[in-house]
């Protein structure tokens, strides 16, 4: 399926709208305890462990994102957009939220 976060494909035409998708995804507080309790994981200001799980929660999102897209008979998403928020007590959560408009494309 073409997933795109622009609004149209040079070459192609959007034939149908079908509606707004959404994929989502919650990375829980033991992830984050886990994460922080293994700093030494962190290499030039960057943590290899954090960023793997920031890429999973991103991957069930969209994965997410195409069933919603598939359910409504769509082959394409255009328009989207991700968003990251911390969530849940204490900012102890982080939620990956990707939406777009799910279309047929000829």
């Amino acid at each position: 399926m073409l997933k795109t976060t622009t609004p149209s494909v040079e070459g192609r035409s959007i034939s149908e709208y079908k509606g707004v998708v959404v994929g989502e995804a919650i990375v829980g507080a033991n992830i984050f305890r886990d994460l922080f309790a293994s700093i030494r994981d962190i290499v030039g200001g960057r943590s290899g462990a954090y960023e793997k799980e920031l890429a999973k929660a991103r991957e069930a999102a969209f994965q997410e994102l195409e069933a919603s897209a598939q359910e409504l008979g769509a082959n394409a998403v255009v328009g989207i957009d991700l968003d990251y928020e911390v969530v849940g007590e204490k900012g102890s959560m982080l939620m990956v939220s990707i939406s777009g408009t799910a279309v047929i494309m000829s």
